[in-house]
Parts: C-alpha cells; sequence; structure tokens
C-alpha cells in the first residue's frame, strides 16, 4: 500500500478511537454538579470556537443563572453559538429572544441587526422562495428606521439592494420561461410587470424589448382577425421603447420589430 494511504488510514483509525473519549468527557463535564466549573468550560469552549461544545454546556447552565448577572452574557454566546454553526433559523429565533428578555441591553442594536442578518443568510438562490429574502429587506429597512445613527446602515443599505437584485433575477428567470415555453401572452405580462416594478434596472431596455418580443409573437400566432389589433400593440411598445431607452445599443432591434409589425399590418388589411 502507498505510503500516502497507510497515512490517511492511520489518521482516520486515530480519530475513530478519539471520538469515544471525547463523547465520554462531554458527558462527564454535563454530569458535573458544579454549574460555576460547566461555565468555565463552556466560555473555553467559546474562545476556542469549539461553538457545538459551548453550546451544549451553556444551555445546560442556563437554569442555574437565569437569575444572575452572567445570564445575559450565556444567552448572547448561546445565540452566538447557533450563527456560528450555521443554523440561522434557530439563530434568528434566539437573537429575537433576547431583545425580548434583554430589551435594555447595550447590546440591543447589534442584535436587532443580527436577527435581521441570519434571515438573510437563510436567503436562498434566486430560483426557490424568497420569503426570508423579502423578510430580510423588510427587517433591514425597519433596522435603518430604528437606529438611524447607526454605523451599520451602511451594511444594512448594501443587503437591501442585494436581495432586489435576487428578487428582480427571480421575477426575471419566470418571465423568460414563459417565453421559453411560448407562452407568449404571459411573457408580456411577465416583462412588463418587471419593469413596472423595477423601473431603474440597468436591464430596463432588455425588459422592454423582451415584452415587444413576446406581443410580436403573440400576434404572429393569433387568429387572423386578432392579428392588426395585437401588431398594433406591438407597434406602440415599440414607440415607448424609443421614448424611454433613446440612446439603448437595443434600439436597432426594436426598430426591425416596429418595421415588420407595420408590414404585417399593411400585409392583413391589403388581403
Amino acid at each position: 500500500m502507498p505510503l500516502r494511504l497507510v497515512g490517511l488510514w492511520m489518521a482516520f483509525f486515530g480519530l475513530i478511537s478519539v471520538l469515544p473519549g471525547c463523547s465520554s468527557s462531554m458527558t462527564k463535564l454535563l454530569k458535573n454538579p458544579d454549574p460555576a466549573y460547566k461555565l468555565r468550560m463552556a466560555e473555553q469552549f467559546f474562545a476556542k470556537e469549539q461553538y457545538i461544545k459551548a453550546q451544549q454546556v451553556y444551555e445546560d447552565v442556563m437554569p442555574y443563572y437565569k437569575a444572575n448577572k452572567e445570564f445575559e452574557d450565556i444567552y448572547y454566546k448561546y445565540a452566538y453559538c447557533a450563527y456560528n454553526l450555521g443554523d440561522f433559523m434557530n439563530a434568528e429565533s434566539l437573537f429575537k429572544s433576547y431583545l425580548e428578555i434583554f430589551p435594555n441591553s447595550t447590546k440591543a442594536e447589534e442584535i436587532d441587526y443580527m436577527r435581521a442578518y441570519s434571515f438573510y443568510k437563510q436567503s436562498p438562490k434566486a430560483e426557490l422562495d424568497q420569503t426570508n429574502t423579502l423578510k430580510a429587506m423588510g427587517m433591514m429597512q425597519t433596522f435603518i428606521n430604528t437606529h438611524p445613527g447607526s454605523a451599520r446602515n451602511k451594511q444594512a443599505t448594501e443587503i437591501i439592494d442585494i436581495c432586489r437584485v435576487k428578487l428582480e433575477l427571480k421575477d426575471q428567470k419566470s418571465a423568460q420561461l414563459y417565453f421559453d415555453l411560448g407562452q407568449f401572452r404571459a411573457a408580456g405580462v411577465a416583462f412588463t410587470t418587471l419593469l413596472n416594478n423595477y423601473p431603474d434596472s440597468d436591464r430596463g431596455d432588455v425588459y422592454k424589448l423582451m415584452i415587444i418580443k413576446s406581443y410580436f409573437r403573440y400576434a404572429e400566432m393569433s387568429v387572423e382577425e386578432k392579428k392588426v389589433e395585437r401588431f398594433e400593440q406591438v407597434i406602440n411598445e415599440c414607440y415607448e421603447f424609443v421614448d424611454r431607452f433613446p440612446d439603448s445599443q437595443l434600439r436597432k432591434e426594436t426598430e426591425d420589430f416596429l418595421t415588420r409589425s407595420k408590414e404585417n399590418i399593411k400585409n392583413l388589411t391589403n388581403e
């Protein structure tokens, strides 16, 4: 067996042999009747970023310190254990409880921000449900309104902008899917809604062109008696594009749709 593989196997079996000892030492610690000793150990675990162990011990000693001044710091670090372990749902709940239990804490602003940030950390990729993204945006805006002088407001504003871009991307993908599936009327409506919801988007001219393309294809596929009316809608959309985005690089393509729509109407009326 190559030496490298031998080393890997030795490390693996070494880890297995250590694990029972770790479990045994934690069980022994949790059974210790001295809460002060356990708290000192929890503090050491937290300082060493051993958050799973710290979390277990903090949870165990909390009932002993509920009426003591140490309780706030214990709860503070207990909440951060969940956050640092990537358990953002539980962290958000603990940050919320912290604010309810210690509303006048000197750390209240920090925890208020971290609660909103925990929702942001739960925000999934654009294709998925964006409930937590919307919650993060709302809570970050509430944080800004509640703490107008906070140094964290700059980052809170940046996070709101990031979330807004993600929501725009989700709506864009949904509208594009309608188009790709050949549901052109639905695509036109979806891209119109997208443009109305994000009027200042850098991609506004792209969305407007997709509206034109969608309604043009919809007109082409329509029954004969509806085609003129629907090509006229395309023409109106083209004129709106030129008025709104006169310097767009997509203007020539828009003008091509304008010309083709007029030609279609001419041919249809001549018939």
